[in-house]
This record gives structure tokens, sequence and C-alpha cells, in this order.
């Protein structure tokens, strides 16, 4: 944590946005999320150099309806902007039932599950999503037209761990794809096209050229549009096509817009809530008691080892990282 406060002070961020923005590349790297870990610090430093983001940015928040919150990022990260309207998100949701975050104007280039665990810990159920720049062909097609766009679900669990999933609608998340490259292996080719279009398993040339495929053909295809639509024009912000476009060939992180949803159970079903959201046991007992696996669980696992004996981290990454304090 401090190394990367320590790397993030050096290149102007806020103390605000350094605390949040390092709080959540940490609790990624703690569960072994290399692509979304402090790896991350490297393309965060860029895309400032290069004029992409606002490090002091100073979000702020909009009380646009009784269960609608926006927070407008000011061009910095999203986690800043998040931490700050997480409580207003967390009121209105007790309230009314249900309530919506649109952040925007935001970078973001953390996980999303790191922020639904926050819903979680307050007893809510919730979903978060957001476009990127565009790096994914539609089904069917060999442009990059679509972001890689993630979306997540937090469920809580009274007792146990949440039951949270977080997933790109690309096959894999870029960020895996940008770590093959990094160390020089070949890639599935099932994860990109080069720039004609046939399965490519050279990363360079998936992340330069082509394009990267989305999950399960058509169906994460559509689930990516959905996505698109839900928290870009919905929310007001902007397309991954679009973001591209704003980047205006930086190959910075992307621009855009995150939407949260957040749901109190007690809303829907009163007294007996407690009751009702414990019944989720018997599914998640029913599931493990086949050999499956719940999404998370690696996660969690890990991150009681790392807490245990501390996060890995190769010691190349330190020395880029420790790098940009030149």
């Amino acid at each position: 944590m401090s190394l990367c406060r320590k790397v993030l002070a050096h290149h102007g961020f806020s103390d605000e946005q350094a605390g949040a923005l390092a709080g959540t590349l940490v609790a990624a790297q703690l569960d072994a999320s290399h692509s979304h870990g402090i790896y991350r610090l490297l393309g965060i430093i860029d895309t400032v150099r290069k004029g992409g983001a606002v490090a002091d940015a100073a979000p702020e928040v909009a009380d646009v309806a009784p269960g609608v919150v926006r927070v407008d990022a000011k061009g910095g990260f999203s986690p800043c902007a998040f931490e700050l309207g997480l409580p207003h998100l967390v009121a209105k949701a007790r309230d009314a039932g249900i309530a919506l975050m649109a952040i925007n104007h935001c970078v973001h280039t953390t996980a999303l599950w790191v922020e639904l665990e926050r819903l979680t810990e307050q007893g809510l159920v919730g979903i978060a999503c957001n476009p990127t720049q565009a790096y994914v062909a539609p089904h069917g097609g060999k442009q990059p037209l679509l972001g890689t766009n993630p979306i997540a679900f937090g469920w809580p669990h009274p007792g146990d761990a949440p039951f949270i999933f977080d997933f790109a609608t690309s096959a894999i998340a870029r960020g895996d794809i940008e770590l093959y490259r990094r160390e020089g292996r070949a890639i599935p080719e099932a994860w990109g096209v080069d720039r004609h279009g046939a399965p490519c398993s050279d990363p360079a040339e998936v992340l330069d050229h082509g394009a990267m495929t989305p999950f399960g053909e058509h169906k994460g295809s559509a689930l990516a549009i959905m996505i698109e639509l839900m928290a870009g024009p919905l929310i007001g912000d902007l397309l991954s096509i679009e973001s591209s476009e704003h980047d205006e060939g930086r190959r910075g992180l992307p621009y855009h817009g995150e939407l949260i949803i957040a749901i109190d159970p007690s809303r829907l079903t009163g007294e007996a809530s407690s009751a009702h959201m414990e019944r989720s046991g018997r599914l998640f007992e029913a599931i493990l008691g086949q050999g499956a696996r719940l999404p998370s669980q690696r996660r969690y696992r890990e991150r009681t080892r790392s807490l245990e004996h501390g996060a890995e981290v190769p010691l190349a990454l330190v020395n880029d990282i420790e790098a940009l304090l030149d």
C-alpha cells in the first residue's frame, strides 16, 4: 500500500485519489488478481503522463432524484468518485428499496468486485457495469467495436463471505492478454483475432491490430451491447467507440462512465428478509456439494493466504513500479 501511495503522490495524485486507488489495487493484489492489482499502476501513470486522466480531480456529488445519485469524477479515476458517492447510494437504497449511482467522466481501471463487497457489507444486493474502449469485435464481426464491458453482481451471505462474480464480457480480461504479452507467451486462439479476422495466438497482434472476442459467442456479445447502453447513453456517458475516439491515439486507459445498482432486501420482504436471504445458503451448499466452485472462492482463498504470508508480486514488476519514482 505504501509503495502504491508513494508512486501516486509522486505523480501528483491528491491524498483522496491516491488512497482510494491504492486501496482498490492492493485489494486485487491480495486476492491474486494480478491483472487488476498493482500491475495497473503502470497504465495509470502512463495515462496521467499522456493527459488522459486528472490525478488530483475532486469529484462532485449531485442528488438528482429520490433513487438516483450522480457523481462527476471530473476526469479522475473511479475509486475516489465511488467512495464519495457510496454513502448517498446506500442511504437512498435504504429509503427507496433500490437506488442507482451513475459515475460520469471517470477513468476506470480496477476491479468491480471491490465496490460490490462494499455494498454487500451493508446487506445490500449490488450490480455494477461499465464500458471500456473499443477492444472487442461483436460476434460474427472482426473489427473492434465493443468494450470488454465487465459486469459484477454481489449478494450478501449472512455468516459467510458474499457471493460475488465480476467478469468481462470478452473471452478474457484485456489485462490478462497484456500480462501474456509482458511475459512473451502465446494466448489461446479463442481470445482474439488478427487484423484479418482470423483466430490469433499473438497477444501483440490482438491488442494492437486485431480485436478481442466476446465470451459465449452471441450471448456474450449481447451482454456487452446491453452494458454499452446501460452504462453509456442511459447515464449520459460514452460508448466504447466514443471512448476510443476520446483517447485520440494515446493508448491510455478508458474514459467513460459506470452504473451501480443497490437493492435493499429488507424493503422487499420486511421482517422476513433475513430468513429469505439465508435460504440462499441452501443453493450454495448444494453447488459445493456437487464438487462445483462458487465465484470468488479462489479469491477468498488467496486473500487468506496473502494476509497470512504476504501477497506475491513478481520482482520485475516491483522494479518497474519503483522506476516510476525516478
